[in-house]
Formats: structure tokens, C-alpha cells, sequence
């Protein structure tokens, strides 16, 4: 029996042969991730043990959750990593005015490729995917073992194979295609799987498109998601990759616990209703909205800029909407503000942010007032996930998000432009 690309990288990294789903394996590390939520925590442990950081090349400690600080509890806790970095000559450490969203900063810095075994402190690690990593969230003090030893112990994931055809029509988006699945098979459909992208269709996506359906694999319960790293993958990392590429391909008679296949071309614009991503709709009754935001780690990118600029060029924010947009990056910051789209932004009536999860998780930059409703480009929904607990996420691509802006209601590209 064959191995699924995941199963190929693991083995790699565990200097195996050959491994299959439920086996228990100890692998090196290319990269271990953490942010200033989760470093704290994981330099405690660190501390604890009396060690030392084993290879401060492979480490990447980026300060995006609440930077610039928004209190002193938040400011004491980048301070604390920011000591640490400095104590241990982590290379690879990103605080304001160098910082960007970390699963948007990492790859755009060549940090992260195909063929690459990584960790991170934070569930949306999965991103890596899209260059045909094997990329997986972990807990503060795996991360904190991983410092220390650079390896992590891993069990092998069972596989569902997600076959594409055709190609995303007009104004459909990689979320849509992420949000259907994950409206497809459910929140725990994948649940500790690896979600393998394969078919003709895949070469119709973006890099960004992969990006972001990668993002949300842990929506679907995933170990990971998974892209194989083909001509549009080589592409980007070209001039950026830090390393050498290592492509792995499945083999014909790799063993999957499922099939899914998906024709792009039929998918329509989706939106995750609260509170749960699972709970999708392509059709809905007219619901009124306070709030949009643009950016995350799963649509910050100058793609999903772009694609909301298409839709705000020379049209206003509905009167009683907050649209806020938060370039993942600085260097997406500067790409916006060169193809003019800042402008486009602000006089339409939107605010630009510098890079931040900010909102995403309730942090700050947008925090929900009781009662009200967001259109959000971000990847979660939960009972009080962006403020209070009787705040309404509808999680969205970025068309969807600034054409609800304009309208000041859910609406779809389509409408604005009809």
C-alpha cells in the first residue's frame, strides 16, 4: 500500500519508510511557530526546564494577536517573548513595524515550503499547506518541546481525498469552495484527518485561493490540508523559499478513508451563518448589518484586497456600517497603498488597519457590541467570538464582505454590480 502526501512528508521528517494512519512517530521540525498569545507560555516552559532554544534558525515568534498593544497585560506579554528572543537570538522575530499576520507573514517571508514538516502554537498553522507542507497546530508546551529539541511526536492522520474539477466562476472565491466543504462534511467531518486537494481543478486556484482553503482546514476538524506543490506553488516560492523545494506526490494506491469531489465551476457565493462555520448558505432573507471586516490570516492577502477594492471603487459604505480592512502584511500594506487601493478604502468610508488579528479573535480593533451583526472575512464564528455573546458572525470571501458593506446587509457581489 501507497502513502498520501502527508504520510510521505512525516515519514521523511521521522527518517521512516514507510508509515501509515494511527502510527505514533517522533519527527524533525523544519519550523516551530508562536505568537504573543501562546509564546508566554511556551517560554515559561522552556524556562522551567532550565534549557536552551536548540536551533534559533527554526524558530519564528511573530507579535500579531494584540499589536500594537492594546493594554498592559498584552504589552507585559510581547514584552516577555521580546526578552526571550533577544536572550536567545531567535533570527526569525517579527514585532511592530516588521510584524505581519504570522500564517500570511511566513510564507511571503520564504520561511515556510513544500515539503516542509512545521508546527505552530496556533490551530491556523494548517495555512502551510497550500506549498504542499505538512503544517499542524499544537499546544504551548509541545511548542515549548519543540524549542528544546527540535522534533515532536506526531500521529500519522488518516486522509480524505478531496478531488476538484473545472473552475471557480466569477466572484466565487476559495473561501466559498472552503466554506462549502466545511458545510459539506462538517465541523468534525475531517476530525484529526488530513485533507488532501488533488483533480484537474487545482490548477485553477490561486496560490491565495489554496492559502486560504488550507486556513480553514481545522474548521473541518483537520490535522491539516493539503495542496500538491505544483507549477503555482513553485511559482511563489520562487526567489522567496529559504530552502530547497521537496515535492511529494501521492502514490496511485494511497489509502484514503474517503473521497469527496467537488465541480468549481458549480459553486455560488457562501456564507457561514452563526455559530458554527458548518452552518452554510448560498441563499438568504434580507439581514441588516453594523459591521464588516476585511483581512485575517485566512483573506488579509492583496488578492482579497483587491477583490474588495473592485467592489468599494467609487461606492460608499452603507450609512451605519463599520467596514474595517487590515492588510495581512505590511508588504501587502504597501502593495494596497501602490495600486491605490487605500484610497479606494477610505473614500469609500472604510478604515485601514495596521496588520493585526485584532478583531478576529476579540482582541481589539472592532470588538461587538450586544445585539450586533459582522460580515467577516475571518475563519470562526463562535457564541461571542468577536465580542459579545449575543454578536452575529457571518464568515464570507472579501467580494461578499465589501458588497455587504456598500448594501448594509448580506448581499453578493452580483447585487452590488447588477
Amino acid at each position: 500500500m501507497g502513502m498520501t502526501m502527508t504520510q510521505k512528508i512525516l515519514a521523511a521528517h521521522a527518517g521512516l519508510p514507510f508509515v501509515e494512519a494511527g502510527q505514533l512517530i517522533e519527527a524533525e521540525l523544519d519550523l516551530a511557530l508562536a505568537n504573543d498569545i501562546t509564546a508566554p507560555v511556551a517560554v515559561g516552559e522552556v524556562e522551567k526546564a532550565g534549557g536552551c532554544v536548540k536551533c534559533r534558525e527554526k524558530i519564528a515568534l511573530v507579535m500579531d494577536h494584540f499589536t500594537p498593544n492594546k493594554d498592559i497585560k498584552a504589552a507585559e506579554q510581547v514584552k516577555r517573548t521580546r526578552d526571550f528572543a533577544e536572550k536567545e537570538g531567535i533570527v526569525h522575530f517579527y514585532d511592530v513595524g516588521e510584524m505581519g499576520i504570522e500564517h500570511a507573514l511566513l510564507p511571503e517571508k520564504g520561511l515556510v515550503g513544500a515539503g516542509d514538516c512545521v508546527i505552530g502554537a496556533d490551530s491556523h498553522t494548517c495555512t502551510y499547506g497550500a506549498l504542499g507542507a505538512f503544517s499542524t497546530g499544537v499546544g504551548s508546551t509541545d511548542l515549548a518541546a519543540a524549542m528544546l529539541t527540535q522534533k515532536c511526536w506526531f500521529k500519522v492522520p488518516a486522509a480524505i481525498k478531496i478531488v476538484l474539477t473545472g473552475a471557480l466562476p466569477k466572484y466565487v472565491t476559495g473561501k466559498d469552495l472552503i466554506l462549502h466543504i466545511i458545510g459539506r462534511i462538517g465541523v468534525d467531518g475531517a476530525l484529526y484527518k488530513s485533507m488532501e486537494f488533488t483533480g484537474d481543478g487545482v490548477a485553477s486556484l490561486s496560490i491565495d485561493d489554496r492559502f486560504t482553503v488550507c486556513n480553514m482546514a481545522i474548521e473541518a476538524g483537520a490535522k491539516n490540508g493539503i495542496f500538491p506543490a505544483d507549477e503555482t506553488a513553485l511559482a511563489y516560492m520562487k526567489g522567496r523559499f529559504l530552502r530547497e523545494p521537496k515535492i511529494y506526490k501521492a502514490d496511485a494506491d494511497a489509502d484514503y478513508e474517503s473521497t469527496i469531489e467537488i465541480d468549481l465551476s458549480a459553486l455560488k457565493p457562501t456564507v457561514s451563518f452563526p455559530h458554527l462555520p458548518e452552518n452554510t448558505k448560498t441563499l438568504w432573507e434580507n439581514i441588516p448589518i453594523q459591521q464588516v471586516v476585511i483581512g485575517s490570516c485566512t483573506n488579509g492577502r492583496i488578492s482579497d484586497l483587491r477583490q474588495a477594492a473592485e467592489i468599494l471603487q467609487g461606492r460608499k459604505v452603507h450609512k451605519g456600517v463599520r467596514c474595517i480592512v487590515i492588510p495581512a502584511t505590511q508588504d501587502v500594506y504597501l502593495q494596497a497603498m501602490r495600486e491605490g487601493l487605500l484610497e479606494t478604502f477610505i473614500r469609500a468610508g472604510a478604515v485601514v488597519s495596521t496588520p493585526t488579528c485584532g478583531p478576529c479573535l476579540g482582541g481589539h480593533m472592532g470588538i461587538l457590541a450586544a445585539g450586533e451583526k459582522c460580515v467577516s472575512t475571518t475563519n470562526r464564528n463562535f457564541v461571542g467570538r468577536m465580542g459579545h455573546v449575543t454578536s452575529e458572525i457571518y464568515l464570507a470571501s472579501p467580494y461578499t464582505a465589501a458588497a455587504s458593506a456598500v448594501l448594509g446587509r448580506l448581499a453578493t457581489a452580483e447585487e452590488v454590480l447588477s
